[in-house]
């Protein structure tokens, strides 16, 4: 739980009691390797804090093609943030990656924390602004760049997670197939 009090606490001062109060609503949950933690078609009920792990974003194009469009690791909240706060139907899948470890927080209790502590709604919008400028950095490449420039924009995005990520995963980021993706790594050495 410190890890998350401190991530917090970059945002605005929690007193002793306020960070009692947000440990006891973070229940600790595993997640499997490949479980969704979010689906399309249906309201986000939750939002986590990953202690260990990798997560995607994924959805489904036109073609039936799964893309994956971001990761996101330890030390960070994961949720489709305005379909959980509106509590309307996401239209993208978040996927463990990895085997993770999560503080979890339902609707509810994330409310309850809103209502009951004078500073959430400030970390919230420090947090979600950040989370927002981080993610406008580091999405998928636009697609004039070409293959091996958008895989080396992976690479400075997401140095930290390179060996983690299956290369299917990698693939579908950069908009590939998992044999150009090889060649364009065996091109890079």
């Amino acid at each position: 739980m410190k890890e998350l009090l401190d991530y917090l606490q970059q945002f605005d001062t929690l007193n002793e009691q306020q960070a009692e109060m947000v440990t006891s609503k973070a229940k600790l949950v595993e997640f499997p390797k490949e479980t969704y933690f979010s689906e399309a078609g249906k309201v986000p009920k939750q939002i986590g804090y990953i202690l260990e792990g990798v997560l995607r974003f994924c959805y489904y194009d036109n073609k039936g093609q799964e893309v994956t469009h971001y990761f996101v690791g330890e030390g960070q909240f994961i949720t489709d943030f305005p379909r959980f706060e509106a509590q309307i139907i996401s239209a993208e899948y978040i996927q463990t990656v990895t085997d993770c470890k999560l503080l979890v927080f339902t609707k509810e209790d994330w409310d309850y924390l809103l209502a009951t502590i004078i500073t959430w709604s400030n970390i919230e919008t420090k947090m979600v602004k950040k989370c927002l400028n981080e993610s406008l950095s580091r999405r998928s490449p636009m697609v004039s760049n070409d293959a091996t420039e958008r895989y080396l924009s992976f690479l400075e995005s997401f140095p930290a997670l390179v060996t983690r990520i299956p290369l299917a995963y990698v693939a579908s980021y950069v908009g590939v197939t998992q044999q150009s993706l090889s060649r364009i790594r065996k091109n890079l050495r």
